[in-house]
């Protein structure tokens, strides 16, 4: 399929998911009972909705139904008791030509259009602005180099003493609005409908800062620098979580992106200049103690 009718089949894909009200505000988290791939928010992310539902999952389906056909087959048609007489039979030119040939033509139609997607994933286009994200144990801190090089951690929000709902309340939220074990005190803010450059690093152990709703996820190696990028298309709150397994406190490192309109960005970063305000190290791995 080509570039464009591809392009074509995502705009569809989003278009859909903006008829039918999904990727709200904050629906880009996980759900009860959920078994789909989280709403796009990116156009990445839409690639890889098309890519999961217009090719594997056919593949997949068409794959497990014809194995399921043939053991059905051969139960019914070489038991005892309707093949009495076993056939001596070895070897078929034919068939062994098939399961060979067969198998490399799923692959390369799965190959071709995966690796396209991978490419777009791994190339960075224009970045309008980059942040820093760096990986410590259990939190996340970010910092903004473009916008006056402040930084800030970002901690899960306990339930212990009811500190989710406390904060919740102090910002004008529902509980449903700030979720158990992802809602954190400090978001990362970007602006909607711009290229983002997220830096990612670690001090200690290997961590993965991953967004599904974007497509992303990479790993924070310490003494590394890995990249990554999006670009929102919706404001909201999306959130992810460290997909490493990194020690005892794992379950309760996740991320947590808020997408603001670019005015409210701007406000917003006015604010966090302020509150921020930390005189960081030249280097580009910053300690995440700066800001404790």
């Amino acid at each position: 399929m080509t570039l464009h009718v591809r392009r074509s089949w995502a705009r569809v894909g989003a278009a859909a998911v903006a008829l039918l009200g999904v990727g709200a505000v904050f629906a880009a988290q996980p759900t009860p009972g959920g078994m789909n791939l989280q709403p796009s928010a990116s156009p990445i992310m839409t690639e890889i909705h098309w890519f999961h539902s217009a090719i594997l999952l056919p593949i997949i389906t068409a794959v497990s139904l014809f194995v399921l056909a043939l053991l059905a087959y051969c139960v019914l048609r070489f038991n005892g008791k309707a093949n009495p007489v076993p056939s001596k039979t070895t070897h078929h030119t034919g068939l062994e030509v098939a399961w060979t040939v067969v198998p490399i033509i799923i692959l390369i139609v799965i190959a071709i259009p995966s690796f396209q997607l991978l490419y777009r994933q791994e190339t960075l286009p224009r970045i309008d602005m980059t942040v820093k994200a760096i990986g410590s144990s259990w939190r996340w801190t970010y910092s903004y180099p473009d916008h006056g090089n402040f930084e800030f951690r970002s901690d899960m929000l306990r339930e212990e003493g009811g500190e989710r709902l406390r904060v919740a309340q102090q910002m004008g939220r529902t509980p449903e609005e700030m979720p158990r074990l992802l809602a954190v005190d400090n978001e990362m803010v970007v602006p909607v409908n711009k290229n983002i450059r997220v830096i990612v690093t670690s001090t200690d152990v290997i961590h993965a800062w991953t967004v599904p709703a974007f497509g992303v996820k990479v790993d924070a190696v310490p003494g590394r620098l890995n990249e990554l990028w999006f670009r929102a298309e919706r404001p909201g709150i999306y959130y992810g979580q460290c997909s490493e397994l990194c020690g005892r406190d794992h379950a309760y490192m996740p991320i947590a992106v808020r997408v603001v309109s670019e005015q409210d960005f701007t406000a917003w970063v006015e604010d966090a200049r302020r509150r921020f305000a930390a005189v960081l190290s030249p280097n580009l791995i910053a300690s995440a103690d700066i800001a404790r």
